[in-house]
């Protein structure tokens, strides 16, 4: 929450985006205000509302007075936006203390729709050696005022293109189960009927596959979505390419994917980027058929978007379009659930981290603390 103090009182004043409806109650009611105010409030700000039309609004006068800078001040503001030909944006968010953040709005193949994608922390510490992100390491969580701000920038890029954001993945920058907390709280504020009203199926969470963070999902009963980004039928390989698989077995994150899936009674979607020479041979469709085929989960496969050299010095490149509808046909054959992620953005930065990481070195900053 923002350390902004109101002078009379010597309290942290905040922005909307850091309360749900019971705190800014327990806010107003602190004032002398009623805290039935709270979710009117709030709707109107989810709404997109004007802090002018704060005037507008039957509130108490000593409640209009107050809310404005608590209306105004967000917690991230647009830094950078990057447009590209299919009418994919990617935002560049700076957040109060000068770091900054991307969220992605991806066009629906539905012309009134679009989804967006949000990230769960500055920088990431998985260090996935094909992902952009993990260059710049690991800064700090992001707060669910943070993630929420993502969420009606992103709404309101949407409405511009006269679009409507229909559903939202936490699958930016982050490992959002290592911020289980703060995600939680977001996705309760977004699905919430009274103030994001986005629905719980229209969220996705997405994880590398850290199995303590899976199972407190699952226990959580909220019904939203999981993703689960494997990205190879082998924990050799994936250990290559996901130091995290060093710790988690393959068999042990679809075991606590599979309750999830239980649980819910919906697929968990297995997230699978498609690297030339590395994860996309036939012999490993099989084993990823062989992994997930009695689960009955979805298999999601991506188009790797080239990031340059790896941390470890490697230059990864896309499968050849005759390997990927190799390695899909045989998914298929088996019985399995298979797709390709429609490839977007590809004349701007479009994998996670690419924007952010180009606006350090312009900025000359080297990671940290930016």
């Amino acid at each position: 929450m923002s350390d902004r103090r109101d002078s009379s009182s010597q309290e942290t004043v905040g922005v909307l985006a850091d309360f749900d409806v019971g705190t800014l109650a327990e806010r107003f009611e602190a004032w002398g205000c009623k805290p039935s105010h709270a979710k009117r409030v709030l709707r109107a700000f989810y709404d997109g509302a004007d802090p002018a039309s704060i005037s507008k609004q039957r509130l108490p006068q000593g409640l209009k007075e107050r809310l404005p800078e608590l209306w105004s001040e967000r917690a991230a503001t647009l830094a950078v936006r990057q447009v590209a030909g299919d009418e994919t944006t990617k935002l560049l968010l700076r957040l109060g203390d000068g770091r900054t953040v991307e969220s992605v709005l991806m066009p629906d193949f539905r012309a009134d729709r679009a989804a967006g994608c949000i990230s769960s922390q500055v920088g990431c510490a998985m260090g996935c050696d094909f992902c952009a992100t993990t260059k710049t390491g690991f800064e700090r969580n992001l707060t669910s005022g943070e993630m929420v701000e993502q969420f009606l920038a992103l709404r309101r890029e949407a409405q511009t293109i006269g679009r409507k954001l229909q559903t939202i993945v936490f699958m930016g920058m982050g490992e959002p189960l290592l911020n289980l907390d703060a995600v939680l709280a977001a996705v309760r504020r977004l699905a919430d009927n009274s103030l994001g009203a986005l629905g719980w199926r229209q969220i996705t969470v997405s994880t590398v596959g850290i199995v303590p963070g899976i199972e407190a999902l699952t226990a959580t009963g909220l019904n939203f979505n999981l993703a689960v980004s494997l990205h190879a039928p082998d924990d050799a390989t994936r250990a290559r390419l996901l130091p995290m698989g060093k710790r988690f077995p393959i068999a042990d994150i679809l075991a606590a994917s599979g309750r999830f899936q239980a649980s819910r009674g919906r697929p968990v979607t297995i997230q699978y980027c498609l690297l030339a020479g590395v994860n996309d041979s036939l012999e490993q469709a099989h084993q990823l058929a062989d992994l997930v085929g009695a689960r009955r989960m979805h298999i999601n496969l991506l188009r790797y978007n080239p990031t340059g050299l790896s941390l470890r010095g490697v230059e990864y490149a896309p499968s050849a379009d005759e390997s990927a509808e190799a390695f899909v046909a045989v998914l298929r054959a088996r019985k399995l659930v298979a797709h390709f992620r429609r490839s977007r953005g590809k004349d701007i930065d479009a994998a996670c981290g690419q924007l952010r990481r180009r606006e350090e070195i312009a900025r000359g900053v080297s990671g940290s603390g930016s």
